[in-house]
């Protein structure tokens, strides 16, 4: 089993500037923040990175962060996914991933393709990818699911597709391809409220939003959970089981960068369409904080 994706990686934010530029000494503060405390590794330019507000030279300016900050202590993870297979396929060509050990790429969203537009869109990646591939279910956001057996016949079929990072909030699922999965494929929660119960169930661990704000103690959680203590385990979700609720109440990432406000480690700006948390859900995160 590939160990170096094992425990907890969390899906980085991309703070913002009042102008909205790109803030990097805070990227570099929340990179020192999670490595210092027990996070297992890193994933750039998701879902939660904003990424598809990203120009070009920006995600590449944030890799550079990221990169040169981490300075090779923990593995790192990039996101390249979309719904058009020729462009994800030269922006894999024409990025530069030597630093980089694996590629979380999203299952196709908007166009909705059949399971086997799924399985033959990763299968055209996984043919140019020179690193290995964790794909990305995300029904929610793509509006298609990737069926268990498209996954799994993915993860029989091609050596360098080594995960999946499931996001449906589905149990039934994630049980289904625990209990089909080849041995050294791994399945990770992409679910922050169902990590620990994925995780004890078999699960590899978590690619985390809330992880990120609260490493050490998001960290030891799926640690334990790895270890098969599961009663110790629950007592930091349930002391962490509010605030993941919160930042997903409105939208992500600006839960989350509430989160991270609150903690004075970046602003809360946002990029459109996304906005920031309402004045309420601000006031709840700034109270859960200043308890925890």
């Amino acid at each position: 089993m590939n160990s170096k994706f094992l425990g907890t990686g969390v899906a980085l934010v991309t703070p913002f500037n009042s102008d909205l530029s790109v803030d990097h000494s805070a990227l570099a503060n929340i990179v020192n923040f999670n490595i210092d405390n027990g996070t297992d590794y890193l994933v750039i330019c998701g879902t939660t990175g904003e990424s598809v507000t990203l120009s070009k030279q920006e995600k590449k300016e944030v890799i550079k962060t990221i990169s040169e900050t981490n300075n090779s202590r923990l593995p790192l993870v990039l996101g390249i996914g979309g719904s058009n297979t020729a462009a994800i396929i030269e922006e894999i060509k024409t990025t530069d991933l030597s630093n980089i050990d694996a590629i979380l790429s999203v299952s196709p969203y908007y166009s909705k393709p059949t399971q086997e537009g799924i399985y033959q869109h990763f299968k055209a990646i996984s043919e140019a990818s020179p690193v290995d591939i964790i794909l990305y279910n995300v029904p929610g956001r793509t509006s298609k699911n990737m069926e268990t057996e498209t996954t799994i016949r993915l993860a029989n079929d091609f050596k360098n597709i080594i995960g999946v990072k499931e996001a449906g909030n589905n149990v039934s699922q994630y049980l289904e391809l625990l209990k089909n999965k080849p041995e050294d494929f791994l399945i990770i929660s992409g679910d922050d409220d169902l990590a620990l119960g994925i995780v004890l169930a078999g699960g590899a661990g978590v690619i985390s939003v809330i992880g990120q704000a609260f490493p050490k103690e998001f960290s030891e959680m799926i640690r334990l959970g790895l270890k098969d203590k599961g009663k110790e385990a629950y007592k930091l979700h349930y002391k962490l089981m509010d605030v993941i609720g919160y930042i997903f109440e409105e939208n992500n990432p600006a839960g989350i960068k509430a989160v991270f406000e609150a903690l004075n480690l970046c602003q809360d700006t946002v990029r459109l369409p996304v906005v920031p948390a309402s004045n309420q859900l601000k006031e709840k995160i700034r109270t859960f904080v200043n308890k925890f």
